[in-house]
């Protein structure tokens, strides 16, 4: 029971949630210890936590080995899933980098996956906890994507807001010009009836 239980907590502990906020030129790295057999998977969304801003910000991602070299590379996306296989026992580091722009400050959520390789003959021995584990794994797969729906929905947010502030002042502008206009006609045809009067 103690052995299931403890399995159950690693299971639990493998997918963490992460936050990070880039500001311009700047990149963020972080390290896992990965063994042999081992899949390293990492989720992640770029959102802007400015409310008038309506871009979508991206940032370039990338995976490097233990003997420095990149597995896995992906450039100016806005969200991305990246999944290796632990051939080489040793620390993997994953970076997010805003290095190329300007642009203000973004926020990276991203999830990290650490699938520790069992042996298949495990699942034959122990059932409940093959199941266990499988069932751990959806669950934390529908909580990834419900963190998903809800940067998804920020970013919208921030879009209509800018959207509706670029609205309301455009209405403003028409007013004046109205008001503006009602103003000179009134004047205009106030003068053209006027009766001039000469002595």
């Amino acid at each position: 029971m103690l052995l299931q239980f403890l399995c159950l907590s690693l299971v639990a502990h493998l997918a963490l949630a992460h936050n990070t906020l880039l500001g311009p030129w700047q990149k963020s790295c972080f390290f896992e210890d990965m063994k042999k057999g081992d899949e390293l998977a990492v989720s992640f969304q770029v959102g802007n936590r400015d409310p008038n801003s309506a871009d979508q910000p991206d940032v370039d991602f990338w995976i490097t080995g233990p003997h420095n070299n990149r597995l896995y590379t992906l450039t100016r996306v806005a969200d991305g899933d990246a999944s290796i296989q632990i051939e080489t026992p040793g620390q993997y580091e994953y970076c997010f980098s805003n290095e190329y722009t300007s642009i203000g400050t973004k926020d990276v959520t991203f999830h990290v996956h650490g699938v520790v390789y069992v042996d298949p003959d495990d699942a034959a021995r122990e059932p409940l906890d093959y199941e266990v584990r499988s069932l751990s794994h959806l669950v934390q797969e529908v909580k990834n994507e419900q963190a998903y729906i809800v940067i998804r929905e920020r970013v919208h947010r921030n879009t209509a807001e800018s959207t509706n502030s670029r609205v309301k002042w455009w209405s403003v502008f028409q007013l004046l010009v109205v008001a503006a206009n009602s103003l000179f006609q009134i004047y205009y045809l106030k003068r053209f009836f006027e009766v001039k009067t000469t002595v």
